[in-house]
């Protein structure tokens, strides 16, 4: 019997019985020999993200605030580093599949774009079939890694990175087909709202745009007054109230959600729709946006000095939709250094000396 076969045998005797084995995956997008002895399925999945250059990425992408100067504010990386902490701890504590809830925290947020939200609004504006950085991660993990032929990651991984996203929807929806359908997916769901309320509210806190006393006392009288103690009591109300009803279901307490939904909102007033964040939004979208336009009409650059060549216009409507789909991927996986560095090589004037 191999190590991998011994870690299933292991899922059987100690997981949930809602737990998804990794025995049971529906398999990959593309069917390929299963060779490793050592790895699950999903621990496999959770190797692939971690070296793809994508991921790599991850450490220059907003978070909330451009283009952090700062050592300690967050960036993409470090959100979905802590999304996969937290996912991991509340897998452990249910007894579910943890090595899937990884694979999937890791790599839920891969699609997104330089300047964070901005970056999405912008593309969104510009594609013509539209823009959301979900669908955009699952085209980085099914397409775009690999040289194109993507990380070819299971169908439960899959299947959580595209519905990992809330928006400012219910937190625990009513129409279970916004969830995803595994209880590992689901787990991500919740962490990834734990995580980000939890260090944008620290972050702001760091960058003086609201005080402590700033939130509201009720919600600090369930979930404390710092971080540590604030993500501690979301995860044992999630847990502590999953494992009472045991159901299938996850679940929070109505105060408990009451009080994440609070938190969600005093963030978007005070936070996200601050006028200092909106003012460094404009300047991200009017990036994005002409570096769109221009890509749109020239070459993408290549060599050190990234000279742009002028493209020959698209020739036909099918033309133009792969021209749009092939400028959106290529902006879409910018760092937000790597944006305003070459913004700048296009746009703006060189000074002129003669030695």
């Amino acid at each position: 019997m191999s190590i991998r076969q011994e870690i299933e045998q292991r899922e059987v005797k100690l997981l949930s019985p809602y737990a998804c084995l990794s025995k049971d995956s529906k398999g990959r997008l593309r069917d390929e020999p299963d060779y490793c002895d050592l790895r699950t399925v999903f621990q496999r999945d959770r190797d692939r993200v971690v070296h793809s250059k994508t991921f790599r990425r991850l450490k220059h992408k907003t978070q909330v605030f451009l283009a952090p100067a700062g050592d300690h504010y967050r960036t993409r990386l470090t959100h979905v580093l802590e999304v996969s902490q937290i996912a991991r701890t509340i897998a452990v504590c249910l007894r579910f599949n943890e090595y899937l809830v990884e694979a999937i925290a890791l790599a839920h947020d891969l699609g997104h774009t330089p300047f964070g939200h901005a970056g999405e609004f912008s593309l969104n504006q510009l594609h013509p079939t539209g823009f959301v950085h979900y669908k955009q991660s699952l085209r980085v993990v099914d397409f775009l890694e690999h040289k194109g032929q993507g990380l070819n990651l299971t169908w439960e991984v899959r299947n959580g990175i595209v519905k990992h996203s809330k928006g400012y929807r219910n937190i625990l929806p009513e129409d279970t087909s916004e969830l995803p359908e595994t209880l590992e997916g689901q787990i991500v769901r919740l962490a990834d709202i734990m995580a980000y309320v939890n260090h944008d509210l620290d972050d702001a806190l760091r960058a003086e745009m609201i005080q402590g006393l700033d939130l509201p006392g009720a919600i600090r009288a369930v979930v404390g007054d710092n971080s540590s103690v604030r993500i501690d009591s979301m995860v044992r109300d999630l847990v502590s109230e999953t494992l009472r009803l045991d159901d299938g279901c996850l679940h929070l307490t109505d105060k408990m959600l009451d009080t994440i939904t609070g938190l969600r909102g005093f963030l978007y007033d005070n936070v996200y729709r601050n006028q200092r964040v909106h003012n460094e939004f404009v300047k991200a979208q009017k990036i994005v946006k002409e570096l769109y336009a221009f890509f749109m009409e020239h070459e993408f650059p290549n060599g050190p000095g990234l000279p742009c060549r002028v493209r020959i216009p698209a020739n036909g409507p099918d033309e133009e939709k792969k021209l749009h789909r092939l400028v959106c991927d290529f902006i879409a996986g910018m760092t937000d250094r790597y944006a305003l560095d070459l913004y700048t090589h296009i746009f703006m004037p060189k000074p002129w000396s003669v030695f």
